[in-house]
This record gives C-alpha cells, structure tokens and sequence, in this order.
C-alpha cells in the first residue's frame, strides 16, 4: 500500500513540478495576465462595439429617391417616356427635431464609457482571484517541501528500524507506528498535491499559459504587506472615488437621465423635407414642387416612455446609494481582517521556523541514539508539522486579506 501511494504521488508531482514550468513573479504574473487572458481579450471587443454604435447613431438619415415612368399609353404605347411622355422625379430628407440625433449619441458615448467601467471591473476581480492563487500556491508548495523533507528522513528511519527489528533489537509496535505516521504523512501530502492541482488549473487559466506555473516569492513581496495608519473614512472614500463596480451603477444611472432626456424629445415630431419633378401629369407641364409633411402628436406623445424613463432614474439612484453603503461596510469588514491577520502574524516569533527547524533536527538524532521515546518523537513530529502548515497558512491568509482590502478599495495601496 505505501509502495502504491508513493508511486502515485510521485506521478502528481512529476506532472505539477518536474515538467518545464513558468517561473514567475507577482509583478510577472500580473503583466501576463493583462496581456493574455482571454476573458481580458473578449471585453474589450464590448467596448468596440459600444464605440461603432455610437459612430452608426451619428449618421444622417439617408434621403429617399422615387421615379416614376410611364409604362403605357393608349395613344402612344408602351414606355411614353419621351419629350411628351411622362416621367416623375422626388427626393425626400428626413430632418430630426429637438436635438433627437445629438441627444442619442450622448447616450451612446455613456454607454461606451460604462463598458469600459465593465471592463476595469472585470481586471479589478480577476486579478484579485488570480494573486490570492498566486501566493496560496507559493506557500502550500513551502509546506510540500517539508513535508518531502520529512518523508524523505523518516523512509530513512523506517529502514533502519526495519534491520534492528529484523536483528531483534526493537518490537514489531515501534515499526508499525513509525510507518503509520509515514502513512499519515503522505496522505497529508497527497491533500495539498490535489489542492495545488485546482490552483494550477485556475493558473494556467487566469495567465492562458500551457506550462505549470511556479510562484516566485520573496521578502520584499511579502514585507510590503503592511499596516499603514489608514483611516477607515478615508480609505472609504478612496473606495467610493475609485470603485469600477459604483462607476458602472453611476453610469447607468447617467444612461438614465440621458435616456429621459431623449424619451422627451421623441415627442417631438419630425419633418420629412421633399421635391418632386413632374413631366406631364400635373396640372401643368415640367411641374416643380417642393412638400413637407409632420405627424400631428394628438394621440402618442411618447408618455408612456417618457414615465418609465423618468421611475427608471429613481430606480439607479437608489441603487447607487445603496452601492455605496455596501463599499463602505466591505472596507471597515475588510480593515478589521487585516488588523487580526497583522496580530496574529506578530505574535508568532519571527524565527519560530528556524528554532523548530533545529529542534527537528535535532529530535531525529536523539530519537536514532534511543534519547527519546517513540511516543515523545511521534508527537513532536505531528506537532512540527501541524505548526508549520498553520504557520505558512498563515502567511497566505495575512497576504489574501491584504489583497482583499485592496479589492474592496479599488487600489494598489501596498506597492
């Protein structure tokens, strides 16, 4: 059984760690990812469409040409087109009134600017998933090469108690419990090789990348992470100044207004401008003529528009307001994650992985010389590895809660 699940951890990690991997850092990361994603990709062609919709509502309506041609006179025949036939000529031009044209591309230009409002939104919460990945991963690949360590020391221990057993010289018991907890070891291994397995899927996704992605971290990227004397109505009304996801509520409550603006101006008729040239059957020969015609607004002045419109202000105002009251309860819940998470970071020493690093060691040597129990070394063990996996849980916590704060923030502000 231990024969079979080495052998297939080993197969996970060869295809997570041995192949050829993209080494990268934070900074690396995130110009990959606005270059290459394709979800990055597909929202920006949103924004050419919004702009050649606003280039299409910019255009004139096109004026309308009409001939007329005699097909048959009895006195003459077919096609009397001639100089005594007859032949009619008309060419009508719509003209808009109320400033219907301009009032719809102001429309149109707010419309673009919300995309783009989308679009920063859609960076804003793809980055902030891709970097809590990124550091996840960097340090449950911190906790794999302890626990590699230690597998690797304890196979070496298992085998040597496996000849003293075979001489006699130690029980059966003491055996089985070391390969026990070689057992449990490995299980724990093969729990974070599956979880690191999700992250790199979800890496490779984010960055659009074939090859396994290798989070390069260092101190600076994680001592920038660090309590600043942010005032909590401050970073409040940062968050409300730069938050894409309020910009796009307030742009459609722009769209409203302008909408509004429009609806009303849609009651107000149009004129169709025309000329027309008749050859032969008019009143007089070679007849000019020039018309005009309006629709009488008697019955549809557009009031029902113009009212939907006019609820449909109300409606965004409202949720624009109640957008802003919800940036300010995520940044004060946010703020207060970073104070815990700084706490308890601080509380731990700064070199608690060195000192545990040495008594590690040095509980290996003294439990080979018969120094210590097994029951002693057993759970000094578990306890070792427990607090280091907390300790680098820790870690990512600390910087995902950083990052969160960012996000509710809407900016870099740990640069």
């Amino acid at each position: 059984m231990r024969i079979y699940i080495i052998g297939f951890l080993t197969f996970i990690s060869t295809s997570l760690f041995a192949q050829d991997t993209l080494r990268l850092t934070i900074r690396q990361a995130d110009s990959l990812f606005l270059k290459n994603n394709l979800q990055l990709l597909a929202e920006r062609y949103q924004i050419d469409i919004a702009k050649s919709i606003e280039i299409q509502d910019k255009l004139w309506d096109n004026p309308n040409l009409s001939f007329e041609l005699s097909a048959y006179n009895p006195s003459r025949g077919l096609f009397d087109v001639g100089r005594q036939g007859q032949k009619a000529v008309s060419i009508q031009q719509m003209i808009t009134r109320a400033g219907k044209r301009n009032k719809q591309v102001a429309l149109d230009v707010e419309s673009t600017r919300k995309s783009e409002y989308q679009f920063f939104d859609l960076i804003r919460t793809l980055k902030f998933d891709l970097r809590q990945i990124f550091f996840e991963t960097y340090f449950l690949n911190q906790t794999i090469r302890l626990l590699d360590t230690q597998i690797a020391t304890l196979n070496t221990t298992v085998s040597a108690f496996e000849k003293e057993y075979n001489r006699n010289n130690i029980s059966l018991k003491e055996v089985v419990r070391l390969k026990a907890l070689l057992f449990q070891l490995t299980n724990d291994r093969a729990d974070i090789l599956f979880e690191l397995s999700e992250n790199q899927r979800d890496l490779k996704t984010y960055l659009n990348a074939d090859l396994p992605v290798k989070p390069l971290v260092d101190s600076t990227d994680i001592n920038r992470y660090q309590v600043k004397n942010y005032n909590p109505a401050s970073l409040r009304d940062r968050a409300i100044l730069s938050r894409t996801d309020l910009k796009i509520v307030q742009s459609s409550t722009k769209q409203a207004e302008l909408n509004y603006t429009l609806q009303k101006a849609l009651a107000v008729p149009n004129i169709q401008l025309g000329a027309t040239y008749d050859q032969n059957s008019n009143y007089q020969s070679n007849y000019f003529g020039v018309s005009a015609s309006v629709d009488l607004p008697f019955f549809n002045r557009n009031q029902g528009n113009i009212r939907a419109a006019k609820t449909n202000i109300s409606y965004f105002k409202t949720e624009e307001k109640a957008k802003e009251n919800s940036i300010g309860n995520e940044v004060d819940a946010a703020l207060q994650k970073v104070t815990v998470a700084e706490n308890a970071y601080k509380s731990v020493e700064n070199h608690f992985t060195d000192q545990f690093e040495l008594l590690n060691k040095g509980m290996y040597e003294n439990f080979q010389k018969r120094n210590v129990t097994l029951l002693e070394f057993i759970d000094f063990i578990e306890t070792y590895n427990e607090s280091i996996k907390e300790f680098n849980r820790l870690q990512s916590d600390r910087i995902k809660v950083y990052e969160e704060l960012n996000f509710v923030v809407g900016e870099e502000l740990f640069n």
